[in-house]
């Protein structure tokens, strides 16, 4: 299961994560969030204890998407060493995602 990121966590869930992140920024009123939900979460699946598969609620945290600029959702960054080395914007394949995540292992 995606780990829910909230302003609180994020800190130590991400920036001081010594694994690759994966961060999705959605809202529950978001048609394309929910239809990438499945695939954001079978990546935390099969990344579990490889990678950090995560999700932040804008409606909820506003600190972390005020901080990255995140303007469209569903947005997605990608992490390592605690900066954002890359990003997904919109709907994407399963694959995008894959590939972007596996480049940081």
């Amino acid at each position: 299961m995606a780990l829910e990121i909230t302003d609180g966590t994020f800190e130590q869930a991400v920036l001081k994560s010594d694994k690759p992140v994966m961060l999705d920024f959605w809202a529950t009123w978001c048609g394309p969030c929910r239809a990438i939900a499945p695939t954001i979460e079978a990546l935390a699946k099969a990344y579990e204890g490889r990678a950090v598969v995560g999700k932040v609620d804008i409606d909820a945290n506003e600190q972390i998407p005020a901080r990255y600029g995140i303007r469209n959702i569903p947005t997605v960054l990608f992490f390592k060493n605690g900066e954002v080395v890359d990003k997904l914007v919109g709907s994407a394949t399963q694959g995008a995602f894959e590939d972007k995540l596996k480049a940081l292992l």
